[in-house]
Parts: structure tokens; C-alpha cells; sequence
């Protein structure tokens, strides 16, 4: 298991967990990497935290002192990154985020030169670089310093091709945006109001503390109250880099990434744009949406939790939707990332293809109740391995049997397990997650629920 580096990159709270010297020993490691075949060109991008610009100059400082040019989007997105790094041909990407994290959390992410999250291969690399296994690199000198070179440009034809992928005009349609105060803050309303919505935005007064705070696809409860309000014909909520998006219908209600999916997936199949038939979701995804998909005639398959691992699995199989229930949705026609602003893009071409309002698009998706408590341990794989855990995850499942389901599983980006339950009523989902929870306080396992 990585030491540094999760699903989704090196996350931890700034300058404890990950420092402004693990960022510039990052720098200082991959341009070296990519220097040693070619001159290595590196895009950076980052969200709003206050902490960003901080990492953002010790990378830069890393990997120009080894001889990398450096090409700065300054505040963007993370698709918008993986976007301009595939097509502009740059060795490597990088976006400085904790994506839904508070802004005390911050995170390095990788991207290789296809746009696609970094190979394991150089990631391992890099961690034996940081701890010490490798020796440093020379630092290059004269004109072998790298560039540093303002690349606001790029963030600016991402805007472009993002437009261009709408298929309809959105006039005389009303719509709320939620920018967590975040990457988008800028973005999407110029996106929307380029394709003629008449456009409701919150979350787009960063101060480089506010990212995600009540705000954004994580608090998506302010979107609900001003699409509500407003008496909007949908919402969209992005998290801090947006690469998720959740959507809120025209009477309020959320429509998750599961429910996307379903949308999504039915009106491609319509259109027999579906690769293969088959839709790729996570082992988190709800039990009801698989109904729903074995009701509309829909493959699908399911992949451990994380949008690298789903992605995975979509472009070795030539599948062509995938996502997650938390909201990143991956359109492997144009994007190898989660892209919020194109996910809200197909779902606006759904509504308007089909003359339906966004709350009819769900009819025939029946969400079972689902509980998930995040709990921290003081192992978290004795805890898995431990056989009284072990039974009464067993005792759940055999209860519910094709009724619902239990998941116990460790997260990739947080020091916890997550225990999740899916039942005919939310009662009895609790009353499972409850049961495995008490079997790891019996055992001494437990330390807390967050």
C-alpha cells in the first residue's frame, strides 16, 4: 500500500501532512524523470484554498531547479488540466487540490501524458525518492534552468471545447450553479451563460478558506433552497476541483451520480450510443440502480471505489459511461477524468432531447435507503481481518439477503472505514451499520465515528 499517495493523489492537511517540501521534492523528482529522455514540459493547475499558491511555487521551484519548463493555469479545474495536458502534448499534469476536503486539506495530483491519473510504476518511484532510497538530483544549471510560463490560455480553450460539446442552446432555461467556492467559481457561469441560460450562482466568492464550507456537491442543501426558491429548472452543484457534480431537479430534490448514470445511461442506449451496452459503476453505487439498469436492458460492472479504478476498467473494456454515486461521471468519449461541467452538460442535452423535466428522467430508478457511517480504528486492516467484525458483517448480509446489502471497506483518501448498509427501510440499514459498529467497540477496534 502507497505510503503517500491514495486514489486520488497526496492528500493531508497542509504543511502536517503534506508540506511545501514534499511538493518541491515532487517537482524536483518528476522533472528530473521526464528530463532524462527529453526537455519535460509540466502543466500546473489549483483550486481556491489558501494553501494552493503556497504548493503551487514549491512545485514550480522543484521542477524547474531540475530542469522542467513550467506552464501555470493558475485557478481551474482538474478536467481542465487532464484536458490540456493530453492535447498539448505535456509530459505531465499536475492539480493542487483536496477536491471535497475543508481548505486546511490540500493534495497533488498526477496526471501522465495522456490526461489519465499517473502509473502506479512512478508513483512507487516518487515515494522511495521521498523517503530517502534514492539520491537527489543534481540541480541543472545555466540555460538548462526550466521556464516558468503563464498558460491562462489553456484554461481558456478548455472553456471553449466544454461549449462546444453542448448540442442545444440553453435559452429560456433556468439555472442554479453551487462553485463550492472553488475551481468553477469563474468557469461555470461563463460556460452557461455562453450557451444562453438565464444562470443562479452561489459559491463563487472564494477567500481561500470557504472552499466547500456549506457549499458545494458535499452541503448541497444551498442549491436545493435556491433552485426552490428561485423556482429554477435545475441546479448543478461542483465540489472544490470539480471533477463531480451532483444535480438538483426542478422541485429541489438531488439527483446523484447513480441517478445521472441511470439518466444518462437509458438515453444513450436510446440513441445506441452506449459502448458495449454497458455502464461501469463502483461497488458503492446503490442496489437500486442495478434494478433499474437489468429493467432498461442495461449491462453494467463494478469496480472498487475510486474514479482512477473505474476509468481503468472503461478503457480496457471500450466502455463509454462510468461514474460514481459521490458524483464524478466519466464520458470516455471526451474526457479520461470525472468532468463536472461536462456531466452537467449531458444532462442538459437529456432534458432537452427529451422535452422532460429532470424529475421525470429518474422515473423508473426506485433508491434503496442507504446508511454510511465513517468510523475511525485503530487498525484499519486488523479491523477488517478481525473474525467477530467478519461475522457480524456476515450476519447482516444473511439477513437482508436479496433485499439489501452491507459494505465494509477502507477509504483511499481518509484515515477511516466506511460501513454501509442498503435495506427496504432506513431503519433497518442503520440497525446493520449499527451492528458491525458495535462488534468493532466490542473488540476494542473503534475510536470514533465521524
Amino acid at each position: 500500500m502507497a505510503k503517500y499517495f491514495g486514489t486520488d493523489g497526496f492528500r493531508g492537511e497542509a504543511n502536517v501532512d503534506l508540506t511545501v517540501e514534499h511538493a518541491f521534492k515532487i517537482g524536483r523528482f518528476l522533472g528530473a524523470y521526464f528530463e532524462r529522455d527529453r526537455e519535460c514540459r509540466v502543466v500546473i493547475g489549483k483550486d481556491t484554498r489558501l494553501s494552493s499558491y503556497m504548493f503551487e511555487c514549491a512545485l514550480t521551484a522543484g521542477l524547474s531547479s531540475s530542469g522542467a519548463d513550467v506552464y501555470l493555469m493558475h485557478v481551474t479545474t482538474t478536467p481542465s488540466v487532464a484536458y490540456v495536458t493530453r492535447t498539448e502534448g505535456f509530459d505531465c499534469g499536475i492539480m493542487i487540490s483536496a477536491s471535497h476536503n475543508a481548505f486546511h486539506d490540500n493534495g497533488i495530483k498526477l496526471l501522465n501524458g495522456n490526461g489519465e491519473k499517473m502509473e502506479e510504476k512512478v508513483i512507487t518511484e516518487i515515494e522511495k525518492y521521498l523517503d530517502g532510497i534514492y539520491p537527489e538530483p543534481p540541480f541543472v544549471t545555466g540555460e538548462r534552468i526550466g521556464r516558468v510560463i503563464d498558460h491562462a490560455a489553456g484554461r481558456n480553450r478548455y472553456i471553449g471545447y466544454i461549449i462546444s460539446l453542448a448540442t442545444h442552446s440553453y435559452s429560456g432555461k433556468r439555472i442554479g450553479l453551487d462553485c463550492a467556492n472553488g475551481s468553477t467559481w469563474q468557469i461555470a457561469k461563463s460556460v452557461f451563460d455562453a450557451l444562453g441560460a438565464e444562470t443562479y450562482v452561489i459559491g463563487n466568492s472564494p477567500d481561500g478558506t470557504n472552499i466547500n464550507r456549506e457549499c458545494g456537491s458535499t452541503h448541497i442543501e444551498a442549491l436545493q433552497r435556491l433552485v426552490r426558491e428561485k423556482h429554477l429548472d435545475a441546479g448543478f452543484a461542483f465540489d472544490g476541483d470539480a471533477d463531480r457534480c451532483l444535480a438538483v431537479d426542478e422541485h429541489g430534490e438531488v439527483v446523484n451520480g447513480d441517478a445521472i448514470m441511470y439518466i444518462c445511461g437509458c438515453h444513450m442506449k436510446r440513441l445506441e450510443a452506449l459502448p458495449n451496452n454497458t455502464v461501469v459503476t463502483t461497488v458503492m453505487s446503490n442496489f437500486g440502480l442495478y434494478k433499474a439498469f437489468d429493467a432498461a436492458g442495461i449491462r453494467y460492472e463494478k469496480t472498487a471505489v475510486g474514479d482512477k479504478y473505474v476509468y481503468e476498467n472503461m478503457r480496457a473494456n471500450g466502455h463509454g459511461l462510468g461514474g460514481e454515486q459521490s458524483g464524478h461521471i466519466i464520458f470516455s468519449k471526451y474526457a479520461t477524468t470525472g468532468d463536472g461541467l461536462i456531466t452537467a452538460i449531458k444532462v442538459m442535452q437529456v432534458m432537452i432531447d427529451r422535452k422532460t423535466a429532470l424529475s421525470q428522467l429518474t422515473e423508473g430508478l426506485e433508491v434503496f435507503p442507504q446508511v454510511l457511517k465513517n468510523v475511525r480504528v485503530v487498525d484499519k486492516d486488523a479491523t477488517m481481518a478481525d473474525e467477530t467484525v467478519i461475522a457480524a458483517v456476515r450476519k447482516a448480509e444473511e439477513e437482508l439477503g436479496e433485499n439489501g446489502r452491507v459494505l465494509l471497506r477502507k477509504s483511499g483518501t481518509e484515515p477511516v472505514l466506511r460501513v454501509m448498509a442498503e435495506a427496504g427501510t432506513k431503519e433497518l440499514a442503520e440497525a446493520k451499520v449499527d451492528e458491525i459498529i458495535d462488534a468493532m467497540r466490542e473488540k476494542g477496534l473503534l475510536i470514533a465515528i465521524k
